[in-house]
């Protein structure tokens, strides 16, 4: 495998680290959605308790929001989104029945976060407001094999 620099592409150097260090394994039957090995989690356990412990100290609390984000907020933020169109993963039916509206699940979490932080703030007494989340996001990756 050629070596990559991390300066010139970093989202393909850390793609070769993963997969010359085994962290995950590829061979699940969806593109883009690898096992983690017990090994690559391991680590990843490791580093989401190190930025929990960055964040915490300086004032930041965790917050998890929802993993599927109705089509409505979603358009809201066209300009925000634009590229992820291709990317989405939607869901139509919950069990049998086809949904008024589509959801999504979640490409990046700031179309879910932002109508509820404007319920959060209502004054400048609110801010600042200091969150952060850890959690998985997910793109229909065409490029990945």
């Amino acid at each position: 495998m050629p070596e990559m620099k991390k300066e010139e592409d970093f989202s393909e150097w850390y793609n070769e680290i993963v997969d010359l260090a085994n962290l995950t394994d590829k061979r699940y039957p969806i593109k883009g959605m690898n096992v983690w090995t017990p090994y690559g989690w391991k680590i990843m356990r490791h580093i989401d308790t190190y930025i929990r412990q960055e964040c915490d100290a300086t004032g930041h609390d965790e917050v998890n929001f929802p993993l599927l984000i109705p089509e409505t907020e979603f358009q809201k933020e066209k300009e925000h989104i634009k590229g992820f169109d291709a990317e989405v993963y939607w869901v139509t039916h919950a069990g049998l029945n086809q949904l008024d509206v589509r959801l999504l699940l979640r490409p990046t979490s700031e179309t879910a976060m932002y109508p509820i932080f404007a319920l959060w703030i209502r004054s400048h007494s609110d801010l600042p407001l200091k969150v952060y989340q850890i959690v998985n996001t997910f793109r229909y990756e065409t490029k990945m094999t």
